[in-house]
């Protein structure tokens, strides 16, 4: 058999293969994740090729079960046997299927400290959604990456397979399980499309090895005024007041000596990739009783102590995340080192019930550097 002419790169003779779905090395990379090609393997497709695949775009859904092990705090959602028969049953399922999809993209818009990603779907229209989802990543990344991430999606795999391995995640349309230990996300029925519960997972996923990488994952969203970058963390009753300035709604984000990456794309291209490190950071607490002021500049110590907490009328989320999987008591320590490092500002806003926030308007604009 010919090889290509001496004209075309080797490269792009390889990916044209892959596009066709034919690559000896995708198989074999395929195989080491547990699912064996039966056909053909479609990589990283283009949106018109997917749509010639037969893929559509479909409505978005929300409030899935999204199930998690691994987490730091509390128990986890199912065990460690179970997300073997999980992980057994998705890639015996997507291993039957003729054509499978397979998309490379990243978590984090930082290349020094995000987390690669490489989806294997049963359909090209789960690739279509997801891609969206995911930053781009150069050709073969994933591959020559040390700890990659995996989704697994099936979505014609029976919604009974949950129950069949005695996990009853009671989702009509499918379910979110992630395992940290494996770093695997595994999407079943119509999962694909609750692209809040996917970022859930990812982001659980994701942050350990973010944290190993030297970025110091928090959920927390982007201000920008001027030529300055200010982090809020704040419960989501709080964002709406401010919305509209926020760089991203997806409480995400990335700091690193870099600077200050999103997690997940916005959808808008004229955004920088890395923003600068935060001037400011903003604390917002609820606290009725009028034990909290209704602001005050913080120490960096204090700031550490109270971003640990996040208090809000009575009830506490620390480090301001519900499900972290890495150590609240680390990230806090990582958060007090970058605001001594880079000296950065911090203020705390009380929020209190039924006031409106002062969020968003004068005080981070009047306090930042």
């Amino acid at each position: 058999m010919l090889g290509p002419p001496p004209w075309v790169p080797l490269q792009q003779e390889k990916l044209k293969q892959e596009g066709q779905g034919f690559s000896y090395g995708l198989n074999w990379a395929l195989a080491g994740k547990g699912v064996i090609v039966k056909d053909r393997a479609f990589y990283n497709l283009m949106v018109p090729e997917l749509h010639q695949k037969g893929a559509t775009v479909i409505e978005s859904i929300s409030g899935l079960p999204v199930l998690v092990r691994g987490r730091s705090r509390g128990a986890s959602d199912f065990l460690k046997a179970q997300s073997s028969k999980l992980m057994k049953q998705i890639c015996s399922h997507i291993s039957s299927i003729s054509n499978i999809y397979v998309y490379d993209g990243a978590i984090g818009s930082s290349p020094k400290c995000d987390a690669k990603v490489r989806v294997i779907s049963d359909s090209p229209s789960a690739i279509l959604s997801l891609s969206s989802v995911l930053w781009e990543t150069p050709v073969h990344a994933v591959s020559h990456d040390s700890c990659p991430l995996t989704i697994y999606v099936g979505t014609s795999i029976s919604l009974s397979v949950g129950s069949n391995i005695s996990l009853d995640p009671k989702g009509h349309d499918g379910f979110i399980a992630a395992d940290v230990e494996r770093s695997s996300v595994i999407l079943t029925g119509k999962a694909f499309a609750d692209i809040v519960g996917v970022k859930e997972a990812l982001t659980a996923v994701s942050e350990p090895i973010i944290c190993a990488r030297g970025g110091l994952p928090l959920s927390a969203r982007l201000l920008v005024h001027g030529y300055d970058v200010v982090l809020l963390f704040a419960p989501e009753a709080t964002i709406q007041s401010c919305k509209d300035q926020l760089v991203s709604a997806d409480a995400g984000l990335i700091v690193s000596s870099e600077g200050t990456a999103l997690l997940f794309p916005t959808g808008y291209s004229n955004g920088p990739s890395v923003y600068k490190i935060p001037a400011a950071i903003v604390l917002a607490a609820s606290d009725s009783t009028g034990a909290l002021p209704p602001s005050s500049k913080l120490t960096p110590e204090q700031a550490a102590y109270h971003f640990l907490a996040g208090y809000q009328n009575g009830t506490f989320t620390p480090v301001y995340s519900k499900g972290s999987s890495v150590n609240p008591l680390e990230i806090a320590k990582a958060f007090l080192a970058k605001l001594k490092d880079n000296q950065i500002s911090c203020f705390l806003v009380n929020v209190s019930e039924g006031e409106k926030a002062p969020i968003g308007r004068d005080e981070p604009r009047n306090n930042s550097k």
